[in-house]
Protein backbone atom coordinates (compact mmCIF):
# COMPACT_ATOMS: atom_id res chain seq x y z
CA UNK A 1 0.00 0.00 0.00
CA UNK A 2 1.30 3.41 -0.96
CA UNK A 3 0.95 6.43 1.28
CA UNK A 4 1.09 8.52 -1.90
CA UNK A 5 -2.56 7.60 -2.40
CA UNK A 6 -3.55 9.64 0.65
CA UNK A 7 -5.91 12.53 -0.03
CA UNK A 8 -5.21 15.94 1.46
CA UNK A 9 -7.95 15.38 4.05
CA UNK A 10 -6.11 12.32 5.35
CA UNK A 11 -2.82 14.20 5.44
CA UNK A 12 -4.47 16.97 7.46
CA UNK A 13 -5.89 14.44 9.91
CA UNK A 14 -2.49 12.77 10.35
CA UNK A 15 -0.98 16.21 10.99
CA UNK A 16 -3.71 16.93 13.54
CA UNK A 17 -2.87 13.65 15.30
CA UNK A 18 0.73 14.83 15.44
CA UNK A 19 0.01 18.31 16.75
CA UNK A 20 -3.11 17.68 18.86
CA UNK A 21 -2.59 13.98 19.75
CA UNK A 22 -6.16 13.19 18.62
CA UNK A 23 -8.65 13.77 15.80
CA UNK A 24 -12.33 13.20 15.14
CA UNK A 25 -11.74 13.05 11.35
CA UNK A 26 -13.22 9.97 9.70
CA UNK A 27 -10.10 8.43 8.16
CA UNK A 28 -10.32 4.70 8.94
CA UNK A 29 -11.79 4.02 5.50
CA UNK A 30 -8.35 4.52 3.98
CA UNK A 31 -6.50 1.21 3.57
CA UNK A 32 -3.05 2.60 4.38
CA UNK A 33 -4.23 4.25 7.61
CA UNK A 34 -6.40 1.32 8.73
CA UNK A 35 -4.16 -1.60 7.76
CA UNK A 36 -0.68 -0.13 8.19
CA UNK A 37 -0.83 2.66 10.76
CA UNK A 38 -3.56 1.14 12.95
CA UNK A 39 -3.57 -2.66 12.58
CA UNK A 40 0.07 -3.41 11.81
CA UNK A 41 2.10 -0.64 13.44
CA UNK A 42 -0.41 0.21 16.22
CA UNK A 43 0.51 3.89 15.89
CA UNK A 44 -3.10 5.06 15.95
CA UNK A 45 -6.01 3.65 17.95
CA UNK A 46 -9.50 4.53 19.10
CA UNK A 47 -9.95 6.49 22.29
CA UNK A 48 -10.95 4.02 25.00
CA UNK A 49 -14.16 5.83 25.96
CA UNK A 50 -15.10 7.26 22.55
CA UNK A 51 -14.87 5.24 19.33
CA UNK A 52 -15.41 8.38 17.28
CA UNK A 53 -12.05 9.79 18.36
CA UNK A 54 -8.65 8.56 17.18
CA UNK A 55 -5.58 9.08 19.34
CA UNK A 56 -1.86 8.84 18.61
CA UNK A 57 0.40 6.25 20.23
CA UNK A 58 3.62 7.40 21.89
CA UNK A 59 5.61 6.13 18.89
CA UNK A 60 3.49 8.06 16.39
CA UNK A 61 5.28 11.47 16.51
CA UNK A 62 8.65 10.04 15.43
CA UNK A 63 7.05 8.01 12.62
CA UNK A 64 5.14 11.08 11.46
CA UNK A 65 8.28 13.23 11.46
CA UNK A 66 10.15 10.62 9.40
CA UNK A 67 7.44 9.93 6.82
CA UNK A 68 5.00 12.83 6.60
CA UNK A 69 5.95 16.11 8.28
CA UNK A 70 8.30 17.67 5.72
CA UNK A 71 6.00 16.88 2.78
CA UNK A 72 2.89 18.05 4.61
CA UNK A 73 4.44 21.41 5.50
CA UNK A 74 5.74 21.82 1.94
CA UNK A 75 2.30 21.08 0.47
CA UNK A 76 0.50 23.36 2.92
CA UNK A 77 2.91 26.24 2.26
CA UNK A 78 2.43 25.80 -1.49
CA UNK A 79 -1.40 25.70 -1.35
CA UNK A 80 -1.51 28.85 0.80
CA UNK A 81 0.96 30.67 -1.48
CA UNK A 82 -1.21 29.84 -4.51
CA UNK A 83 -4.38 31.00 -2.80
CA UNK A 84 -5.85 27.48 -2.90
CA UNK A 85 -8.12 26.02 -0.23
CA UNK A 86 -6.38 23.97 2.45
CA UNK A 87 -9.42 22.70 4.35
CA UNK A 88 -10.18 19.00 4.71
CA UNK A 89 -12.78 19.08 1.93
CA UNK A 90 -10.00 19.10 -0.66
CA UNK A 91 -9.56 15.66 -2.24
CA UNK A 92 -6.15 16.31 -3.78
CA UNK A 93 -3.78 13.33 -3.55
CA UNK A 94 -0.07 13.87 -2.98
CA UNK A 95 0.35 13.13 -6.68
CA UNK A 96 -2.12 15.93 -7.46
CA UNK A 97 -0.37 18.43 -5.20
CA UNK A 98 3.08 17.63 -6.54
CA UNK A 99 1.70 18.03 -10.06
CA UNK A 100 0.20 21.41 -9.12
CA UNK A 101 3.61 22.41 -7.76
CA UNK A 102 5.18 21.38 -11.07
CA UNK A 103 2.58 23.40 -13.00
CA UNK A 104 3.32 26.49 -10.89
CA UNK A 105 7.08 26.03 -11.38
CA UNK A 106 6.75 25.61 -15.16
CA UNK A 107 3.87 28.06 -15.66
CA UNK A 108 5.59 30.21 -18.28
CA UNK A 109 6.60 27.22 -20.40
CA UNK A 110 3.12 25.69 -20.19
CA UNK A 111 1.37 28.92 -21.14
CA UNK A 112 3.58 29.31 -24.24
CA UNK A 113 2.15 26.10 -25.70
CA UNK A 114 -1.20 25.83 -23.98
CA UNK A 115 -3.00 22.69 -25.11
CA UNK A 116 -6.55 21.41 -24.92
CA UNK A 117 -7.65 20.20 -21.50
CA UNK A 118 -7.43 16.53 -22.47
CA UNK A 119 -3.96 16.85 -24.01
CA UNK A 120 -2.80 18.77 -20.94
CA UNK A 121 -4.23 16.09 -18.66
CA UNK A 122 -2.63 13.22 -20.59
CA UNK A 123 0.77 14.95 -20.65
CA UNK A 124 0.96 16.52 -17.20
CA UNK A 125 -1.15 13.98 -15.28
CA UNK A 126 0.19 11.17 -17.49
CA UNK A 127 -0.56 8.16 -15.33
CA UNK A 128 -4.15 9.28 -14.80
CA UNK A 129 -5.23 9.68 -18.42
CA UNK A 130 -6.73 12.38 -20.61
CA UNK A 131 -10.06 12.62 -18.75
CA UNK A 132 -8.56 12.99 -15.28
CA UNK A 133 -9.24 16.72 -14.96
CA UNK A 134 -12.81 16.20 -16.14
CA UNK A 135 -13.35 13.82 -13.26
CA UNK A 136 -11.91 16.21 -10.65
CA UNK A 137 -13.51 19.68 -11.06
CA UNK A 138 -11.83 21.11 -7.95
CA UNK A 139 -8.42 20.07 -9.28
CA UNK A 140 -9.25 21.56 -12.70
CA UNK A 141 -10.19 24.81 -10.99
CA UNK A 142 -6.86 24.81 -9.13
CA UNK A 143 -4.94 24.20 -12.38
CA UNK A 144 -6.70 27.08 -14.12
CA UNK A 145 -6.09 29.40 -11.17
CA UNK A 146 -2.36 28.63 -11.15
CA UNK A 147 -2.09 29.13 -14.92
CA UNK A 148 -4.20 32.29 -14.76
CA UNK A 149 -6.72 31.08 -17.35
CA UNK A 150 -10.49 30.71 -17.38
CA UNK A 151 -10.50 27.59 -19.54
CA UNK A 152 -8.33 25.59 -21.93
CA UNK A 153 -8.39 26.26 -25.70
CA UNK A 154 -10.43 24.14 -28.10
CA UNK A 155 -7.44 23.21 -30.28
CA UNK A 156 -3.86 22.16 -29.66
CA UNK A 157 -0.97 24.29 -31.00
CA UNK A 158 0.62 22.98 -34.20
CA UNK A 159 4.05 22.67 -32.63
CA UNK A 160 3.98 21.42 -29.05
CA UNK A 161 7.55 21.62 -27.74
CA UNK A 162 7.87 21.81 -23.99
CA UNK A 163 11.30 21.73 -22.41
CA UNK A 164 11.24 21.54 -18.64
CA UNK A 165 14.44 21.64 -16.60
CA UNK A 166 15.17 21.10 -12.92
CA UNK A 167 18.30 23.21 -12.48
CA UNK A 168 20.82 22.81 -9.68
CA UNK A 169 23.85 24.90 -8.76
CA UNK A 170 26.53 22.23 -9.26
CA UNK A 171 25.18 19.36 -11.37
CA UNK A 172 27.26 16.19 -11.48
CA UNK A 173 24.88 14.35 -13.81
CA UNK A 174 22.09 15.17 -16.26
CA UNK A 175 19.15 12.81 -16.59
CA UNK A 176 16.76 13.13 -19.52
CA UNK A 177 13.35 11.79 -18.55
CA UNK A 178 10.80 10.41 -21.01
CA UNK A 179 8.01 11.33 -18.59
CA UNK A 180 7.45 14.31 -16.31
CA UNK A 181 6.94 12.36 -13.09
CA UNK A 182 10.46 12.73 -11.62
CA UNK A 183 10.44 16.49 -12.26
CA UNK A 184 7.50 16.84 -9.86
CA UNK A 185 9.78 16.31 -6.85
CA UNK A 186 12.70 18.55 -7.89
CA UNK A 187 14.15 18.85 -4.39
CA UNK A 188 15.21 15.17 -4.52
CA UNK A 189 17.32 15.77 -7.63
CA UNK A 190 18.80 19.05 -6.42
CA UNK A 191 19.82 17.56 -3.07
CA UNK A 192 21.86 15.00 -5.02
CA UNK A 193 23.36 17.40 -7.61
CA UNK A 194 21.31 16.01 -10.47
CA UNK A 195 19.86 18.15 -13.26
CA UNK A 196 16.67 16.76 -14.82
CA UNK A 197 15.42 17.49 -18.34
CA UNK A 198 12.10 16.70 -19.91
CA UNK A 199 12.22 17.28 -23.64
CA UNK A 200 8.67 16.40 -24.62
CA UNK A 201 8.48 12.61 -24.62
CA UNK A 202 8.17 11.66 -28.28
CA UNK A 203 8.71 15.25 -29.42
CA UNK A 204 12.52 15.45 -29.19
CA UNK A 205 13.36 17.86 -32.00
CA UNK A 206 14.36 20.60 -29.56
CA UNK A 207 17.50 18.59 -28.75
CA UNK A 208 18.82 19.93 -32.07
CA UNK A 209 18.98 23.39 -30.50
CA UNK A 210 20.72 22.49 -27.23
CA UNK A 211 24.20 23.98 -27.18
CA UNK A 212 27.08 21.45 -26.95
CA UNK A 213 28.48 23.36 -23.95
CA UNK A 214 25.44 22.21 -21.99
CA UNK A 215 26.30 18.59 -22.71
CA UNK A 216 29.63 18.31 -20.91
CA UNK A 217 28.30 16.39 -17.88
CA UNK A 218 27.56 12.63 -17.94
CA UNK A 219 24.06 12.25 -19.43
CA UNK A 220 21.61 9.44 -18.67
CA UNK A 221 18.18 8.51 -20.00
CA UNK A 222 15.27 7.38 -17.86
CA UNK A 223 12.28 5.93 -19.68
CA UNK A 224 9.46 3.43 -19.84
CA UNK A 225 10.95 0.11 -20.89
CA UNK A 226 8.47 -0.52 -23.67
CA UNK A 227 8.83 -0.21 -27.43
CA UNK A 228 7.94 3.49 -27.56
CA UNK A 229 10.25 4.51 -24.73
CA UNK A 230 13.22 2.57 -26.06
CA UNK A 231 12.60 3.76 -29.62
CA UNK A 232 12.67 7.37 -28.39
CA UNK A 233 15.97 6.61 -26.63
CA UNK A 234 17.55 5.39 -29.88
CA UNK A 235 16.55 8.60 -31.65
CA UNK A 236 17.85 10.78 -28.80
CA UNK A 237 21.09 8.78 -28.80
CA UNK A 238 21.52 9.45 -32.53
CA UNK A 239 20.83 13.17 -32.11
CA UNK A 240 23.36 13.50 -29.29
CA UNK A 241 25.88 11.41 -31.20
CA UNK A 242 25.78 14.06 -33.93
CA UNK A 243 26.93 16.48 -31.24
CA UNK A 244 29.76 14.09 -30.24
CA UNK A 245 27.92 13.39 -26.99
CA UNK A 246 27.11 10.02 -25.45
CA UNK A 247 24.02 9.15 -23.41
CA UNK A 248 23.68 6.20 -21.04
CA UNK A 249 20.43 4.26 -20.78
CA UNK A 250 19.45 3.57 -17.16
CA UNK A 251 18.89 -0.16 -16.64
CA UNK A 252 16.03 -1.01 -14.22
CA UNK A 253 17.27 -2.48 -10.93
CA UNK A 254 14.25 -4.75 -10.50
CA UNK A 255 11.85 -6.77 -12.64
CA UNK A 256 9.20 -6.93 -9.91
CA UNK A 257 7.40 -3.84 -11.23
CA UNK A 258 7.01 -5.22 -14.78
CA UNK A 259 3.42 -4.97 -16.05
CA UNK A 260 1.47 -6.56 -18.91
CA UNK A 261 1.52 -4.40 -22.06
CA UNK A 262 -2.28 -4.49 -21.86
CA UNK A 263 -2.17 -2.27 -18.74
CA UNK A 264 -4.75 0.56 -18.58
CA UNK A 265 -3.67 3.79 -20.33
CA UNK A 266 -0.75 1.99 -21.99
CA UNK A 267 -0.68 1.72 -25.78
CA UNK A 268 2.87 0.65 -26.63
CA UNK A 269 3.07 -2.88 -28.05
CA UNK A 270 5.97 -5.16 -28.94
CA UNK A 271 6.41 -6.39 -32.52
CA UNK A 272 6.90 -10.14 -32.13
CA UNK A 273 7.73 -10.56 -35.83
CA UNK A 274 10.97 -8.56 -35.70
CA UNK A 275 14.21 -9.13 -33.87
CA UNK A 276 14.29 -6.94 -30.74
CA UNK A 277 10.84 -5.67 -31.82
CA UNK A 278 12.52 -3.72 -34.62
CA UNK A 279 14.76 -1.71 -32.28
CA UNK A 280 18.35 -1.13 -33.36
CA UNK A 281 20.50 -3.55 -31.36
CA UNK A 282 23.56 -1.31 -31.79
CA UNK A 283 21.96 1.31 -29.54
CA UNK A 284 21.94 -1.01 -26.51
CA UNK A 285 24.48 -2.73 -24.27
CA UNK A 286 24.32 -6.48 -23.59
CA UNK A 287 22.38 -6.31 -20.32
CA UNK A 288 19.77 -4.03 -21.90
CA UNK A 289 19.28 -6.40 -24.83
CA UNK A 290 18.75 -9.32 -22.44
CA UNK A 291 16.10 -7.38 -20.53
CA UNK A 292 14.34 -6.19 -23.69
CA UNK A 293 14.15 -9.76 -24.99
CA UNK A 294 12.73 -10.92 -21.66
CA UNK A 295 10.09 -8.18 -21.73
CA UNK A 296 9.16 -9.09 -25.31
CA UNK A 297 8.97 -12.81 -24.51
CA UNK A 298 6.67 -12.17 -21.53
CA UNK A 299 4.82 -9.31 -23.26
CA UNK A 300 5.56 -6.93 -20.39
CA UNK A 301 6.91 -3.43 -19.84
CA UNK A 302 8.47 -1.49 -16.94
CA UNK A 303 7.05 1.92 -16.12
CA UNK A 304 9.56 4.70 -15.49
CA UNK A 305 7.56 5.97 -12.51
CA UNK A 306 7.77 2.59 -10.75
CA UNK A 307 11.51 3.04 -10.17
CA UNK A 308 13.15 5.33 -7.63
CA UNK A 309 15.31 7.67 -9.72
CA UNK A 310 18.10 8.11 -7.17
CA UNK A 311 18.39 4.36 -6.61
CA UNK A 312 18.23 3.83 -10.38
CA UNK A 313 21.19 6.15 -10.97
CA UNK A 314 23.16 4.73 -8.04
CA UNK A 315 22.69 1.12 -9.18
CA UNK A 316 23.73 1.97 -12.74
CA UNK A 317 26.83 3.84 -11.60
CA UNK A 318 27.80 0.75 -9.60
CA UNK A 319 27.30 -1.52 -12.61
CA UNK A 320 28.70 0.82 -15.26
CA UNK A 321 31.09 3.37 -13.67
CA UNK A 322 31.40 6.60 -15.65
CA UNK A 323 35.01 7.62 -16.16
Amino acid sequence: MNQKQLDWRYLKALHELYTQKSTDAKITGNDYIKNILMDQRKLIHYKSDNKKILVADLAYPLFYQQHFESNYLLYEQFLIAQGLETDARRRYTEYDIETLMFIAQEKEELIKNLTTQRTFSSQIFKSQGSKYLESKPALLEAVCKILGIIEFPDKDPKNLQWRFVVDCLDPQYIILCENIAHLKTPWKARENNIELWYVGGNNISMIDFISPNKLTKPIFYSCDWDYNGLDIFTRIKNKLSDKQCNIHLLLPYTYVTALPTSSPNHDSKWNFNKNLSGLSASAFFEEAILLINKLIKEDKWIEEESLDLLKLLHENLQLFPIS
